[in-house]
Order: C-alpha cells, then sequence, then structure tokens
C-alpha cells in the first residue's frame, strides 16, 4: 500500500471532519461491520484513514485507498 502525502490526508480531513455521519459501501475485512451500517467520524489519521465510530459499537477505520464510505 502506498501511503498519501501530505496534501491528500489534509483533503480527507477536509472532507470528513469529526462528527461527519457516514455509511459503509465497501470494507476488506473479515471484522468489517455490515455493508450499509452508519458510523459518526472521530478524526482522520496520518495515514488518511478515516476513523470511525461505527453504529454497532465497531471501531475499525476506513482505509484510504481500500475501503469506501459515503456521507449521509
Amino acid at each position: 500500500m502506498k501511503f498519501p502525502n501530505r496534501e491528500m490526508v489534509e483533503r480527507v480531513r477536509r472532507e470528513y471532519p469529526a462528527g461527519t455521519r457516514v455509511e459503509l459501501v465497501r470494507m476488506d475485512d473479515a471484522q468489517a461491520p455490515p455493508i450499509g451500517t452508519h458510523g459518526t467520524v472521530e478524526g482522520v489519521d496520518d495515514t488518511a484513514s478515516i476513523m470511525v465510530a461505527w453504529d454497532n459499537g465497531s471501531h475499525l477505520h476506513v482505509i484510504y485507498g481500500e475501503d469506501k464510505v459515503r456521507k449521509i
């Protein structure tokens, strides 16, 4: 996996500020919440992964370039 540059990290932070509500579209992880699960963004880390508190209690990150969410 190639890590995003600083500008990309800042862009993701602007697009998904803390408190943003999201819906899971795709996540390739055996521990992933079901597709369609909603959650609240807690922040974006230095690899541009979105830290989400999922409504089902999970806290898996949305990995930049691999997983996908949409704003709701």
